[in-house]
């Protein structure tokens, strides 16, 4: 066992008991936490200065062997070892790699995300995306693709859910990110002067006939019904589709529309 940790032999525990409750998106936001579960993510987490505040690990689940240094990177965080049936309760992943901890939820607000702004920025604005895996990949995406900026627009999917931060693999940390009312997101990209590029079927112009360089925000909708008539009045674009369905994934096609961005941003 590490110097300083605690071993949890029971199910009882009142830490295992509160982390337990922040799998629900109530409980994570009265208590102001969130879970972050697997290596790479805790690592992830680390290096962006996240404020990891516990640490529950089993190195009976260990699957390398530079778990143990990772934990001595978590600063002040709280270390709590875990017998094997008490931190498969805690895990919610078929496969668990021993390391779950407790964080500090992310500053969210316009404020502390137009600091981070370059002049010429590239944002993803994702509304009402409502399953935390494809919002998870859409922020994956926008890691690689090199945006400056992803805003959650109308939530109905939960930026701190755990399978936001797992289908990101940890990308979640490396972003500037913002959650954000529609009527406050207009007024932002006006002042800034961010042109808005709406993704959706309903337009005979292809992304790849449109400028995509300059201050410019990619619009994604919803799994369903696409983006609201709010967006709509602005340039719209389409992802040509030769089958016989009529839209892709929305996490694959923001991976497409953020590459031709990339593509004509470093020409």
């Amino acid at each position: 066992m590490l110097e300083k940790a605690l071993f949890i032999a029971s199910s009882q525990n009142p830490k295992v008991k509160h982390l337990l409750k922040l799998y629900k998106r109530r409980d994570r936001d009265k208590s102001g936490q969130f879970i972050v579960e697997g290596f790479r993510e805790l690592s992830r987490a680390i290096d962006n200065f996240v404020q990891i505040q516990q640490i529950f690990f089993c190195p009976e689940l260990f699957l390398g062997s530079n778990e143990r240094s990772l934990l001595k990177r978590a600063g002040h965080a709280e270390l709590f070892e875990c017998s094997k049936a008490v931190f498969e309760k805690l895990s919610y992943r078929d496969r668990p790699d021993g390391l779950i901890a407790v964080a500090k939820q992310l500053d969210l607000g316009l404020a502390q995300f137009e600091k981070s702004l370059p002049d010429n920025p590239f944002l993803v604005v994702a509304e009402s995306i409502e399953k935390p895996g494809n919002l998870g990949t859409i922020l994956r995406s926008s890691d690689a693709a090199g945006v400056d900026g992803v805003i959650v627009c109308d939530r109905c999917t939960d930026l701190h859910n755990p399978n936001v931060v797992r289908a990101s693999v940890g990308t979640l940390f490396s972003h500037n990110l913002a959650e954000l009312a529609a009527a406050e997101l207009a007024e932002f990209l006006k002042e800034r002067q961010i042109r808005i590029v709406a993704a959706t079927p309903d337009t005979d112009c292809l992304y790849t006939e449109v400028n995509l360089k300059g201050p410019i925000a990619i619009f994604v909708g919803t799994e369903q019904y696409g983006l609201s008539d709010t967006w709509m009045q602005f340039q719209r674009v389409r992802i040509p589709m030769k089958g016989q369905a009529d839209s892709l994934n929305v996490a694959t096609a923001t991976s497409l529309l953020l590459y031709e961005a990339l593509r004509q941003r470093e020409a």
